[in-house]
Formats: structure tokens, C-alpha cells, sequence
């Protein structure tokens, strides 16, 4: 066997320059590059063998290691997990702060391979510095808090452990069914120790993604199930992305006449304006999906992971008569609301239950229902494009979302804009082949009822986490797989001030990005939830504390984010009307480098409910009538919701 002579290091990034991708009996090389912040836990392991010889890879410099690995989060993403990112930390802190990224990339079951540094293999110096030293196991490191985010951990004790890891690590990264965070812990001195590693371990591997076929009992029972149902709902979710299934679904609704619904992940697969598309559904769904979703009797749920907020925590799915078909690559989330299941690829699956639907000759029984749904939500989002603020205050049709509070902050602010008024224009100014990118806040809720995406993967929203600080990384990472495309975050201020360094990255790889930061003062959302639910703003709003009562109740904040991005050397404006809301974004599309609008918006100016309902905790015991109203109406909504 013929072998060469490598560290741990050398022979991991020589393997990770080796490994493509096959989809569709389409190649491409599968790591396209290294995130990094350096320390001493891998500087002189993985550092050295970067400089030394990177091969093809390329290597990006991060400003914060939940930052860098959110952009590699959304560059799988974006490329359809088909082609990925790796990031390397240093021990203790570097790598804790990969811990939320590694969630974001499970829960959205997304694939990153991230390779944090670890302690000292040979415990000579223990504890070394940033080491964590638990008395009861003395093997335990900060690392081992990656095992509850990643769908395969290990860490490599000897160089020749590093061989049977990455080839499992592989395994996982490239399976459609359970992709999500890859974390290989490596020892500081295991990363320089040396091995005589096998040359054929260095070999071209090509990892094949295989569409799964669906098998003949599966498709009869759909089939079955199908033909007994009259008016049966598609629900459009990220796996028809990944399949690329779209034009299989859109042909499926067409030719059945089955109105389409999409999750945040399934938007921008089916082109808004196609006729059988009523758009997002659940908790951040609009009226017309949500209506007809609580009247059909079948809910076909493709490539969905069925979520909480897309079933309204299973509430909108709990019609007595209303039973659930699901097309999932993966058995766990093929058998979510004891659904009758076809574990297949969505695109497989939908060619196969077409040519047999057509044989028994279906057709729902629909009429006007999906059109009348559409209208009255086309008429509803007119209505939420124009609401604006005068002189006399707050327009009638959204009396009660306010209170003397609003003239407060208009006042501080310097702005009569609402959220809703910017979301109706920014869609005109927006270019359709632009991608929007957000995450967290009231914006994702906003965005997927009113953003009219008309081409494909222009609608990037994180919501499997909803991870605050996960957009202008994002919008990094979606630059960097589509450098041709302009790429806007949606950002509101919580989240920004939560998380924005990657723009320094954004800068330094000349990659631009749009950041559109909805400035409201505050948690905007969760203010939301919370006086909605009966309590008072407590802890919420951005106020200074104050004297007289010792609580956070004082001045608002007045924060001028432009003038902090500017200083960075991104280029700035602030907006505080329509007119000059039109003038930045002409102007932000000249610009060659990245951009940040200050966009002043009203608080409470978005949109909210639209017939679907969210279970979350709610106190039992309070002396405010408000909230024991908000736990009465919980305990009446649990019985209308499905258990299971």
C-alpha cells in the first residue's frame, strides 16, 4: 500500500479538496472553501496545513464564528445543499460561539461541516487555556456541546481516526434525509501529529444524491386516499427547493386542480402570480391559504417538515374529517401527523401519483373557492400597502394595535412609516431576480404573506430556527453562491445589533450585500406577543432605565445606524419617507459595495393573525384579566387541535 506521510491536518484538508457531488448525473466539487478565526487551538494545526497547501480550496476570514458559520449555512442553502462551506475555530469560546450556527443548519436540516479546535489529546498541559474541566469527566469539552445540534459528531483522538470520520461525515453531509451540522472536534496537537496515510484515502470521491423512488404500496394508498377526497391542499415545502420539483407540482395542481400553499421554505418555488399559488400558510401564512387550508379535507404535504407554525401548532390542521398525505425523503417527517406516508424524493414521487391520478381520471371538486380566496387577499394586501400615518393619527381600520405610545415614537423616530407601507413598495423596487434573506422578528411573518417572489430561490428565509443575527450573514453567504444576484437582508434592529459583523467580510471579499434595517425601537415582535397575550411592554422596547421607578420604562433609544455601518466603509443613507425610500434603493443599486438603509418604521405596523393560531406558554395563575383571557382562550384552541 503505498502511503504518504501527512499531519491530521494536511490529510484533512487534502481529503476535503477531493469530494464532489453528483445530482442529476450533474458533478461539481462539493467544498467550494474554509471559513476561519484563528487561535491557538488551530492556527498551527489546520492554519498551517491552509497555508501550506489549501489546493483548490479557498479560505475566508470571519469576523465572529457564529457569524462566518451562518454565511456557510446560507451558501448550502442557496446552492441547494449541493455544494458547502467548512468552519474552523479555535477552542473554549470560538467554538462555543459555532454551537447556535450548528442548530440553525439542524433544525433547517442544511448541511455544514464545522471543525472546531479541542483540547489537548495527550492532557499533558491540561488545563490549557480556555479549557472547561468538569470533576466528574474529565474528557468533556466545550465541544461536546455540539453533540444535541449536529446530526454526526466525533473527535479525532489519533491521526488515523480521521480517515473512517470523514468518510461517515460524508455520509451524512450529502444524505437528503438527515443532513444538518457535521462537527469533527480536533485535538490542538492531534491536528499536528503526523501518519502514514493510505494515497487511495486521497482519492476523487463523488458522493451521489440518488432520488429516491417511492414504492407501489405507498403510491396505491395515495392514490387511494386522493380519489376519496374533493377538495385536497398542496403545502409546498423546502424539499420540493432541494428536489427541484417545481415544475413537477406546479403540472400536479394544474392538471388536478389543487390549490398550493407554501411554508417559508417553499416560497419562490412556484411563481407567485401561478394561478393555483395562494401563497404562505400558518402562523405567518395569509387569509386565502389559511381559509382554504382549515376547509379541505386532505392536506398533501410535500417536502415539508410540518412545523409548528405551518399547521398552527396542528390547531388549522384540526378539522375532524380532514386527513394528511405526506411525500418526505425522510420516514421521520413522512410520518408527522399520522399521516399516511410516501418516502420518496418529491419530484419522483409527484411524477408517479400524476401518471396514476390521471389514469383514475381525478379532478377536485373546486369551483370559485380558490380564486374568491385569492381576491380577497389581493384585496387585503392593497389595504395593507396603503395604511399610513397623518396628522390626525392612526388611520380607523388599524385602530386599536395603538396608543398614545406610537406618537412617542413617531417623534423619536422623525417618521410616520409603517412597516406593511415599506414591504408594498420595496416589492415594486425590488428586481425580480433579486433575493431577499431574513430570519427573525415580525419581518419573516411580513414577508411571506406579502413578498411576491416570481422566480426561483429568491426568497431566502431561515425559519426552521428563526436566529436572530442569522440575516446579514446570510446575506453573505447567498452572495457568495450567487455573486450575479443582488442579495438584500431584512433585518430589524434587535437582530442587528444582535449580530452584523459579517459585513466587515462582506467588504473585504467584495461581495456586496443590501441591508434593510427596519428600525422600530425595539423587540418589535415579541412586544407583540406579549401584549397580545395580556401582559404590559415589559423589557421589550429599547428605554432607557429609569430613575424615578428603577425600571426600563424611561426615554426611548435614538440610534442612527447609519453613521455606525458608515464606519465600517458601508456606504449609508436613512430613511424616513416614501420619496426617500425610492431615492435609496435606485441609489443602493448603484453602489458596488455594500449598502445598509436605516429605514425609521412605526412599531405595530405589521401584519398579524389571519385565522391560524400559535401555541405558546401562557401563564394559568395572573392578576391580569388579560392574560387569564389569553389562558382561557389557549385551553378552548387545545381542543380544537390535533394531539398527534
Amino acid at each position: 500500500m503505498t502511503t504518504i506521510r501527512l499531519t491530521t491536518a494536511q490529510a484533512l484538508i487534502r481529503f476535503l479538496n477531493q469530494q464532489y457531488i453528483e445530482f442529476d448525473g450533474r458533478q461539481e466539487k462539493f467544498i467550494k472553501g474554509v471559513f476561519t478565526i484563528f487561535g491557538h487551538g488551530n492556527v498551527l494545526g489546520i492554519g498551517q496545513a491552509l497555508e501550506e497547501d489549501p489546493g483548490e480550496l479557498e479560505v475566508y476570514q470571519g469576523r465572529n464564528e457564529q457569524g462566518m458559520a451562518h454565511a456557510a449555512v446560507a451558501f448550502a442553502k442557496q446552492k441547494a445543499r449541493r455544494q458547502i462551506c467548512a468552519c474552523t475555530s479555535s477552542v473554549g469560546p470560538g467554538a462555543a460561539n459555532m454551537i447556535t450556527a450548528a442548530a440553525t443548519a439542524t433544525a433547517n436540516q442544511v448541511p455544514v461541516l464545522l471543525l472546531p479546535g479541542d483540547t489537548f489529546a495527550s492532557r499533558q498541559p491540561d488545563p490549557v487555556l480556555q479549557q472547561i474541566e468538569q470533576t466528574h469527566d474529565i474528557t468533556i469539552s466545550t465541544n461536546d456541546a455540539f453533540r444535541p445540534v449536529s446530526k454526526f459528531w466525533d473527535r479525532i483522538t489519533r491521526p488515523e481516526q480521521l480517515m473512517s470520520s470523514l468518510i461517515q461525515a460524508m455520509r451524512v453531509l450529502t444524505d437528503p434525509a438527515d443532513t444538518g451540522a457535521v462537527t469533527i472536534a480536533l485535538p490542538q496537537d492531534v491536528q499536528g501529529e503526523s501518519y502514514d496515510y493510505p494515497l487511495s484515502f486521497f482519492q476523487r470521491r463523488v458522493h451521489r444524491i440518488e432520488r429516491r423512488p417511492s414504492s407501489d404500496a405507498a403510491l396505491n394508498a395515495a392514490v387511494e386516499l386522493i380519489g376519496q377526497r374533493r377538495k385536497p391542499l398542496l403545502v409546498c415545502g423546502g424539499g420540493v427547493r432541494y428536489s427541484e420539483a417545481g415544475e413537477a407540482l406546479m403540472a400536479f395542481a394544474e392538471a388536478f386542480r389543487i390549490p398550493i400553499a407554501e411554508t417559508q421554505a417553499g416560497k419562490s418555488v412556484i411563481p407567485a402570480s401561478h394561478s393555483w399559488n395562494v401563497g404562505g400558510i400558518g402562523v405567518t401564512g395569509n387569509e386565502a391559504a389559511n381559509k382554504l387550508a382549515r376547509e379541505a379535507d386532505l392536506i398533501i404535504g410535500v417536502g415539508t417538515r410540518f412545523t409548528d407554525f405551518t399547521t398552527g401548532s396542528k390547531e388549522l390542521f384540526g378539522h375532524p374529517d380532514q386527513a394528511v398525505l405526506t411525500i418526505n425523503v425522510s420516514p421521520f417527517h413522512a410520518g408527522k401527523l399520522d399521516a399516511v406516508g410516501v418516502v420518496a424524493d418529491a419530484r419522483t414521487a409527484l411524477l408517479a401519483l400524476y401518471d396514476r391520478l390521471v389514469q383514475a381520471t381525478y379532478k377536485s371538486n373546486y369551483t370559485t373557492e380558490v380564486e374568491a380566496a385569492k381576491q380577497s387577499w389581493t384585496t387585503e394586501w392593497n389595504r395593507l400597502t396603503q395604511i399610513d400615518y397623518n396628522a390626525s393619527g392612526f388611520k380607523p381600520e388599524i385602530e386599536g394595535h395603538f396608543n398614545e405610545a406610537m406618537l412617542e415614537y413617531a417623534q423619536v423616530l422623525s417618521s410616520h412609516l409603517t412597516q406593511t407601507q415599506v414591504l408594498g413598495a420595496l416589492n415594486d423596487l425590488l428586481d425580480d431576480e433579486a433575493v431577499v434573506v431574513g430570519a427573525s422578528g415580525s419581518l419573516p411573518g411580513d414577508l411571506q404573506r406579502m413578498w411576491k417572489s416570481e422566480k426561483p430561490s429568491t426568497y431566502h428565509m431561515e425559519y426552521g430556527y428563526s436566529c436572530m443575527g442569522y440575516e446579514i450573514s446570510g446575506a453573505l453567504g447567498v452572495k457568495m453562491a450567487e455573486p450575479e444576484r443582488e442579495v438584500y437582508a431584512f433585518c430589524g434592529d434587535g437582530s442587528y445589533l444582535m449580530l452584523h459583523s459579517e459585513l466587515i467580510t462582506s467588504l473585504q471579499e467584495k461581495r456586496k450585500v443590501n441591508v434593510l434595517l427596519f428600525d422600530n425601537i425595539g423587540f418589535g415582535c415579541i412586544n407583540n406577543l406579549q401584549m397580545g397575550h395580556g401582559m404590559g411592554s415589559f423589557g421589550t422596547e429599547f428605554r432607557a432605565r429609569n430613575a424615578a421607578t428603577g425600571k426600563l420604562d424611561g426615554d426611548l433609544l435614538s440610534i442612527d445606524y447609519a453613521k455606525s455601518a458608515s464606519g465600517y466603509g458601508v456606504a449609508t443613507r436613512t430613511v424616513r419617507t416614501m420619496n426617500e425610500l425610492a431615492e435609496a434603493m435606485e441609489w443602493a443599486k448603484r453602489q458596488t459595495t455594500s449598502t445598509l438603509l436605516d429605514i425609521k418604521v412605526l412599531p405595530k405596523t405589521m401584519t398579524d393573525g389571519y385565522g391560524a393560531w400559535w401555541n405558546v406558554g401562557v401563564a394559568q395563575v395572573s392578576d391580569q384579566a388579560g392574560m387569564k383571557q389569553a389562558a382561557e382562550d389557549r385551553e378552548g384552541r387545545l381542543k380544537q387541535a390535533r394531539p398527534y
